[in-house]
């Protein structure tokens, strides 16, 4: 690691060597990650750890088994669910209010077919179609 990353990770130093291989990557990782942001990256991720850490476990536990379903989703599902979420906080706070209170009232099936309904993911631009092969001629037996 760079000496930066052993600064950002002083609070570790003490029991590095007992840390998980796994967890000691992820550190890393983020150490390295941190480095490489602007001031107002910095700024965004520290208010999101902070939120973070005010949920409560049980919050934090549903966010994280949403995340896993995420990353179990096939890349253009994922696509889908990026595309629409933008969507979603590209519109207005009132419209968005509107929405949120339609979902809770939904009972469980409604949302199953709303989600059931979505659009699928754009496709590309139509293919010109493929040339004809030339007419197969047939002999007589």
């Amino acid at each position: 690691m760079s000496p930066e990353q052993q600064k950002l990770l002083h609070g570790y130093q003490d029991n590095w060597n007992s840390l998980p291989a796994e967890r000691q990557q992820a550190l890393a990782r983020g150490s390295q990650r941190w480095l490489s942001m602007t001031p107002e990256q910095k700024a965004g991720a520290q208010q999101r750890f902070s939120q973070w850490r005010a949920m409560p476990p049980e919050q934090r536990q549903l966010l994280r088994q949403r995340w896993q379903q995420f990353k179990a989703l096939p890349p253009e599902r994922q696509q889908r669910v990026r595309e629409q979420f933008n969507r979603f906080r590209a519109m207005p706070p009132e419209r968005r209010q509107e929405l949120r209170q339609q979902w809770r009232q939904m009972t469980p099936e409604q949302r199953r077919r709303v989600i059931q309904r979505a659009p699928p993911p754009r496709a590309a631009a139509p293919r010109p179609p493929a040339p004809h092969p030339p007419a197969q001629h047939r002999y007589p037996r």
